[in-house]
């Protein structure tokens, strides 16, 4: 019966079902024969093309290597990448922490207490905040120019990205020859590769500088190779107007290869004048060492990358590039059909897309989201920023920091689902430094042990509170943070991760709120304050999303040293916490509130949801396990409305999925690839460019086909009408579970597990389903109808589907 246990187990055998052996070396990505396992699946619709070279920086096209990123222009008389380096950042080693701030925290609780949240922002404003009151910001590093004689008239003009090679191309005819640049950024050589050729020998005449829109930078020859050097000077930040001293050193050099022909060096070029072909390869560093040391050797840097690479032929550079590129966006699969509309070029499937049938548009955005992932997020690089690893501008939007009250979680979002852990690393060394420099924020700010980040960091590590106490007072940002640490154990179940990485950083985070959490008279609940709910209402006691994501931290710190068996009194503490702080409520319009008192403004529809993250991404309200938050968060949803900035959409999709409404979630998913949400390149318009947008898009598409937060596999939870049929193939589960899922007629044909921990699997579906092993049919228990739940064994596959009557 619905709700309760067999008394036997029920096993089902699938007639038409063939399930393999999963052993060994199985496990991996990699078959016998050295190839991915999804090698097989159609990749040619991987690429956005179009006809005309790009005008803007949002029509140019983006390659990266987690530390290298440039934007490809692919004009034909004059080329240019404009380029970047992760760690070239305005600024210098430096403590945010106000000393002293902590003797005005009870007086601005309060006030608080006392309703009088103006005086409350004021004084915090005068004395609670960052010094400075501003972060730093992300800087370009420069560009590398191409000019061209001659190629002022040309035809069959093709420029194209492939992110399922990471390979820029463009392609034109001129002067009766066919000229060709591709362009990548290579993670296993670590350089920018632009390889030029003409398919008539000694057509390739060219001019290649460098150049830098900071001051300070200057162009020699060094080795026959070009070099860019320079030093960030003292700015004046243009919103406080304050003298800002810089203080990192930076370096580009271009090496080269030329096939015929013959190269020349001026004082501040390469002159090519009738090769064949010619590969120029460009490396980046600055004197950026770790967060309090600027003593590194960008010169020597450089010299030993472009060395490395001296004796390499392209196709070797090539051939490693896509390899390593492959090896990761080849874990991960999806096909929702066909049409037309796929011979368009990019820019105008984009103009058309909302009146005219493109799944295959829907499908390269899902995986372009992963691919700007690789592309600015690998082990040893920083995390991907508000803008990835991409900007042009010495004064970028927000200053391409990390902002880290949705924007820096949200670009994580599709990385243990869509099978790209690795990617996860840069963010888990940053959270190394943000405790260390949180440690002295706690300390100054709270008197609190522990470590604490507000809503904003940058390259120096910045934990304090910035900007104006109204948003910027909100301690909740390294315990959201934390959450990521969680997830990578929950999705791999790497106890050794756990116990020396995730595990010290969470208990340092929640020993933070044990001293912080303080009771509310009125109630006897235990809240947060001073805080804020993201970015609305100004600076209040007790906001709902503080109390959810504390929640959630002390939840996973208390299951990990479960685990671990470790730390028993400390977790003891935690229950006991837990069970005290303020809880969520349903307000008088039946909404979930926000905040301690009733007081949402069922008008206000602004683009924070942030009182909904025990929905999305958090666990805490389910349909089957809280229906009445679940139906609450529903309502302020619906209050909030369908518009928003790109990542406030992006939310709302994954929103929508986990209220298994798939036509809604498609609806907003629609909205973010129109011209109004997408720029021709399609980076995210928040507006501006904001990448986070990109990444909860992706994030949602997972969400609406496989769900895992409730104990559960939950298949095509939010299936939309739009998506008849398709699969998607190497989805990543919690419990240590690899997915393949197939849907035809919108049922669920066939679904295959990969168990790699040996955990029991739970599976529930929209019809009922039956289970074969690899061997034998698997016995199966019914918990609940459209439910099945079997035990595993780590290395095996499973087929889940619907059983032929």
């Amino acid at each position: 019966m619905k709700g309760k246990r067999s008394k036997s187990p029920v096993s089902i055998l699938f007639l038409a079902a063939v399930c393999l052996v999963v052993a060994g070396c199985a496990m991996d990505y990699e078959g016998r024969a050295g190839r991915n396992r999804l090698d097989a699946e159609d990749w040619s619709g991987m690429t956005l093309w179009y006809r005309q070279p790009a005008q803007k920086w949002t029509e140019a096209l983006p390659v990266g290597n987690g530390r290298l990123g440039a934007m490809h222009f692919g004009g034909t008389e004059h080329e240019r990448l404009q380029f970047n380096e992760d760690t070239l950042w305005t600024g210098r080693p430096h403590e945010y922490h106000h000393e002293g701030a902590v003797e005005y925290l009870a007086a601005v609780r309060k006030l608080l207490f006392e309703g009088d949240q103006r005086q409350a922002e004021k004084l915090a404003t005068e004395h609670m905040m960052s010094v400075p009151l501003r972060q730093e910001k992300y800087q370009p590093f420069g560009d590398l120019r191409l000019h061209f004689s001659g190629h002022a008239q040309i035809s069959d003009y093709r420029r194209e990205l492939d992110i399922d090679s990471g390979v820029a191309t463009v392609r034109y005819r001129a002067g009766g020859a066919t000229f060709t640049r591709e362009v990548f950024s290579s993670f296993p050589d670590q350089v920018i590769v632009v390889h030029l050729a003409c398919d008539k020998p000694g057509h390739l005449t060219f001019t290649a500088e460098l150049d830098s829109p900071h001051p300070a930078a200057r162009t020699l020859i060094v080795d026959e190779a070009l070099v860019l050097r320079g030093r960030l000077r003292e700015y004046v930040n243009a919103r406080t107007k304050e003298s800002r001293p810089s203080v990192l050193k930076f370096e580009a050099r271009l090496g080269w290869q030329a096939r015929g022909g013959s190269v020349t060096t001026t004082a501040e070029s390469l002159e090519v004048t009738k090769a064949d072909s010619v590969t120029l390869v460009l490396a980046a560093a600055t004197s950026f060492r770790n967060f309090r040391d600027v003593t590194g050797d960008p010169a020597e840097i450089c010299r030993r990358v472009v060395g490395a690479v001296a004796h390499k032929s392209y196709g070797s550079l090539r051939k490693a590039h896509v390899a390593d590129h492959r090896r990761l966006f080849r874990r991960a699969a999806l096909e929702l059909g066909t049409s037309e509309a796929a011979e368009q070029p990019m820019d105008r499937r984009i103009e058309n897309f909302a009146t005219q049938n493109d799944p295959g548009l829907m499908e390269l955005y899902f995986q372009f989201g992963r691919y700007l992932l690789i592309a600015s997020s690998r082990p040893g690089a920083q995390p991907a920023n508000l803008q990835g690893i991409w900007n042009d501008q010495l004064d970028p939007p927000w200053d391409s920091k990390w902002t880290v009250n949705i924007n820096t979680e949200m670009n994580y979002w599709p990385v243990e689902v869509t099978n790209l852990s690795e990617c996860h690393e840069p963010l888990f060394d940053m959270l190394d430094d943000v405790a260390e420099s949180g440690r002295e924020t706690a300390r100054a700010h709270y008197g609190c042990r522990g470590w604490v980040l507000h809503h904003n960091t940058d390259l120096w590590r910045g934990t304090a509170p910035i900007n104006a106490s109204n948003h910027g007072i909100w301690v909740t940002g390294g315990a959201w943070l934390c959450q990521d640490l969680w997830e990578r154990y929950a999705f791999g179940g790497d106890k050794e991760f756990l116990r020396t990485r995730a595990y010290p950083l969470m208990k340092g985070a929640a020993t933070f709120f044990v001293d912080f959490l303080i009771e509310d008279a009125k109630t006897g609940w235990l809240i947060s304050t001073p805080s804020n709910s993201p970015e609305n209402g100004g600076l209040v006691a007790g906001p709902t999303m503080d109390h959810q994501i504390i929640r959630d931290l002390f939840t996973n710190c208390i299951e990990a040293s479960r685990i671990l068996d470790v730390d028993e009194g400390f977790r003891r503490k935690l229950m006991e916490l837990r069970s005290r702080i303020a809880p969520n409520q349903i307000g008088q319009y039946g909404q979930l509130q926000e905040w301690l008192e009733d007081k949402d403004d069922p008008k206000n529809q602004h683009r924070h949801v942030s009182h909904l993250f025990g929905l999305h991404p958090g666990k805490e309200i389910t349909k089957r396990g809280t229906p009445e938050l679940f139906a609450a968060a529903r309502k302020s949803l619906q209050m909030r409305g369908d518009g928003g900035t790109g990542w406030s959409m992006a939310w709302k999709v994954n929103f929508w999925a986990r209220f298994e409404d798939g036509d809604h979630a498609y609806k907003m998913l629609s909205s973010l690839l129109t011209p109004q949400r997408m720029y021709p390149n399609m980076f995210d318009a928040h507006p501006p460019f904001q990448i986070d947008g990109n990444f909860g898009g992706t994030a949602g598409i997972a969400e609406m086909l496989l769900q895992s937060h409730a104990g559960e596999l939950h298949l095509l939870p939010a299936l939309p009408s739009a998506w008849r049929s398709g699969h998607i193939r190497g989805l990543r589960a919690r419990g240590g579970f690899e997915v393949d899922i197939e849907w035809k007629n919108w049922q669920l044909s066939r679904c295959v597990i990969r168990s790699r921990l040996g955990n029991k699997c739970t599976v529930r579906s929209n019809a009922p389903l039956g289970v074969i092993s690899s061997r034998k049919p698997a016995e199966a228990f019914r918990p609940e109808e459209n439910v099945v739940e079997f035990e595993t064994t780590a290395g095996q596959t499973y087929v889940v589907s619907i059983p032929l009557q």
